[in-house]
């Protein structure tokens, strides 16, 4: 169990990284405005509720909800992980 935990989180983890990524360097490049500010802060903190959140609820015992938090996130991640990886491995022609 201690293993599936990190292994999920690592891949929330990701994901929000990632997301801070984009973030930034769209504020950065001035592409982040006042009409869309409110969405992005409202992504950053869902990651953060689920990146932070799952480590709140393991340390205070509740490792299946904390767990079951993490796939929300995890399972369309890797799906969406794994829709590349076949993309890059197949090399569909869309024509």
């Amino acid at each position: 169990m201690k293993f599936w935990f990190w292994f999920l989180w690592s891949i929330n983890a990701f994901i929000a990284a990632v997301a801070l990524y984009f973030f930034f360097s769209l504020a950065a490049g001035d592409r982040i405005r006042p009409f869309n500010i409110l969405s992005w802060l409202m992504i950053l903190a869902a990651l953060a509720a689920v990146v932070g959140g799952s480590i709140w609820l393991r340390s205070i015992g509740r490792r299946t909800l904390a767990i079951a938090l993490l796939l929300l996130l995890a399972i369309p991640g890797a799906l969406f992980a794994l829709f590349f990886l076949v993309l890059l491995l197949t090399h569909p022609n869309f024509h």
